[in-house]
């Protein structure tokens, strides 16, 4: 097919498309601008299956040969912008594969999750050259003009050793035609590489590396530090002080996963049999949950705010407000530790935080000498959506410490820049918001080698002078597992380490058996991407215990010990049980089941209180059999009717409320 032919099937599809007129109107504003252009840089919107519709030739240049297909579309400087690429191996460009093509410049795509980005900085889009002797015809006009391509330096574009056609003298740049455009420059991971971050690696030795993304002028901006994208690009190789391969971007759009669609036939099943409770379904949940680590029926308090803390997680691209952070307060920190790494990894952002790197965002020098200060993104930030498992909070200094409380209470992290240390002329500050949860734990027994225990003056306070007090009141619940606790039966756990000893891949139980981890990925998957609302009674009742509290927990001196944050864990404790129950709406049964977990958390933290909550409230009998969960429905229903009595007696409205409240 000859160049002509081509360029009218161009000039036909932009005419189709919209695209002509679009020309038209930038051409217009380059028109009417009183700044004088050696480069005019146009963006045009191609869809390659309308375009290989129309000319399959034509199409077939755009994605093997798009350096070249450019100039079919103009003379000037024309950036062809894809909506997609056509859905098949060849143009998908796998991370994990080995060798990578970047011979062919042309485009592929390729996903992965933001790690690194890199400030803004500028770059040359095209600059004008003139030939230095004032005799030769090229001295004057636009005969040497050079445009940024996809993967060229600096460099390339800009340099001093270019010489004219004509008389072979030297070029020199008309640096007042000079044009810039933006430039960023990110890092990404394909997502298997965060089984890095997971905790288990199935034994076997492996390595990841980030790949380099180049963002130019209209994208710059468009990625942040943790999302997965969709990226299609042209891959180059780039040669600084070591050679790398690049990408660089022509188009992005975030990866939405899709939904899952329902639950597995068991857990469907098991469903319909406990339809009749508001609890019980909940409750058997979290008496099987994890009987890999644990055996059923034991650490079912803990294992319940693990299941509504992962249910609170999400894989859109939206704000995660309903976070539960949870603080676990323990003596056996190893079986603890092994619950919690099992759990981070039934969903796909359960990060556990390696020792060795950083929580939050660092800073460093970009390696391809743009100038450009590079945010790595740290533990945080990769979890977007999900869970941060930080380990022990005994393994982190101070001022680590005081960093995660503050990300915990604004649900943000500011990264100061300062410009005299990275050599820019002023300072810079970045704010990344922490969407994700914290989970952590600390150790009993370590407290006491360190005979700090004080004595408790009050009735059910835990000590906890460890720990830094606007810490732990930061987390929304506060968890106590250990000997003396009723959710750590010591003679079950040992015969299941025992067995597990001498059978590590046996299913021991037969809730293992009919309920696997992969049904519970499913149900998680579907539960947590549950849209929820309030019915009037449920909303009615979580104010009217938040103000209750508020009011008995409130003295003179101190004030109330109940921040404003309070209110909004209860909300997402109660829209966390709705979702583990599969229900769209939260009933005043979900906000009974937030409010004695919260109560729980803020006796360990303060002591009892007027509404006095025992330790096992939430399982009061342990679940051997039907009888016992009618038992268990009985006693929370009795403890539905104290709450309701608790918040008419103390909550708005009653005559102990003072008027500003």
């Amino acid at each position: 097919m000859s160049n002509l032919k081509m360029k009218e099937a161009a000039l036909i599809y932009l005419d189709r498309s919209g695209g002509l007129q679009k020309f038209i109107d930038n051409c217009k504003s380059y028109s009417d601008s009183k700044q004088s252009y050696a480069v005019y840089r146009f963006s045009i919107l191609v869809n390659p299956s309308d375009i290989i519709e129309l000319d399959a030739e034509l199409g077939n240049h755009i994605l093997h040969q798009p350096l070249k297909a450019a100039q079919v579309f103009q003379s000037i400087n024309i950036l062809l912008k894809l909506t997609h690429l056509p859905p098949l191996p060849s143009y998908s460009l796998d991370l994990c594969e080995f060798p990578l093509d970047y011979t062919s410049q042309r485009f592929y795509m390729m996903q992965g999750i933001v790690i690194a980005m890199t400030t803004v900085t500028k770059y040359t889009q095209g600059a004008r050259f003139l030939c230095s002797d004032e005799a030769c015809p090229l001295s004057k006009g636009f005969q040497y003009i050079r445009v940024h391509v996809p993967g060229a330096t600096e460099s390339a574009t800009i340099r001093n050793d270019f010489l004219c056609n004509l008389c072979s003298s030297s070029l020199q740049e008309d640096r007042k035609f000079r044009v810039l455009g933006d430039k960023q420059i990110v890092e990404i991971i394909t997502t298997k590489a965060l089984r890095a971050f997971q905790g288990y690696s199935n034994n076997q030795p492996f390595r990841f590396q980030s790949l380099t993304v180049f963002l130019r002028d209209e994208l710059v901006n468009e990625m942040n530090i943790g999302n997965e994208y969709k990226i299609i690009g042209i891959p180059t190789c780039v040669k600084t002080s070591q050679t790398a391969l690049c990408i660089e971007a022509n188009s992005i759009t975030f990866f939405n996963p899709k939904v899952p669609s329902g639950i597995s036939d068991n857990f469907r099943c098991l469903l319909s049999l406990t339809s009749s409770s508001y609890w019980k379904f909940t409750a058997i949940l979290a008496n099987i949950f994890a009987s890999q680590i644990v055996p059923p029926g034991t650490y079912n308090l803990l294992k319940l705010c693990l299941l509504m803390s992962l249910v609170q997680t999400s894989d859109r691209n939206k704000e995660l407000e309903d976070c539960l952070d949870l603080l676990i307060i323990t003596s056996d920190i190893l079986l603890v530790d092994r619950l919690l790494n099992f759990s981070i990894n039934l969903v796909p952002r359960g990060i556990r935080h390696p020792v060795s790197t950083e929580i939050f965002p660092t800073l460093s020098r970009n390696k391809y000498g743009t100038g450009a200060v590079s945010i790595q993104g740290g533990s945080a930030l990769l979890a977007k959506g999900g869970i941060c498992f930080i380990g022990d909070l005994a393994s982190h200094k101070k001022d680590k410490l005081e960093q995660l409380q503050s990300a915990v209470e604004s649900r943000s992290i500011t990264v100061y820049i300062s410009g005299k240390k990275f050599g820019d002329d002023m300072d810079q500050q970045m704010t990344f918001p922490v969407q994700c949860s914290f989970w952590s734990f600390v150790d009993m027994d370590s407290s006491s080698r360190r005979n700090v225990q004080k004595t408790n003056t009050l009735i059910g306070q835990m000590d906890c002078s460890l720990i830094p007090a606007n810490l732990i009141e930061a987390f929304g619940l506060l968890i106590n597992c250990n000997e003396s606790s009723p959710c750590h039966p010591l003679l079950p756990t040992v015969q299941h380490t025992l067995k597990k000893a001498i059978d590590p891949e046996g299913l021991l139980y037969v809730a293992s058996k009919q309920f696997t981890t992969e049904d519970f990925e499913k149900l998680l998957a579907f539960a947590k991407n549950l849209n929820v609302e309030f019915s009037l009674e449920a909303e009615r009742m979580i104010h009217g215990y938040y103000l209750a509290s508020r009011r008995i927990r409130t003295d003179s001196i101190c004030g109330s010990k109940l921040s404003a944050s309070a209110l909004k864990y209860l909300v997402s404790l109660s829209e966390a049980h709705a979702r583990l129950n599969l229900r769209n709406k939260v009933l005043k049964e979900d906000v009974l089941i937030a409010a004695l977990l919260f109560e729980t958390s803020l006796t360990l933290k303060y002591g009892a209180a007027v509404l006095c909550v025992a330790p096992n409230a939430v399982f009061p009998f342990e679940l051997y059999n039907e009888e016992y969960l009618e038992q268990r429905d009985i006693y929370l229903t009795q403890c539905q009717q104290q709450l309701q009595q608790f918040i008419a007696t103390y909550g708005p409205g009653t005559a102990i409320f003072a008027s500003d409240e």
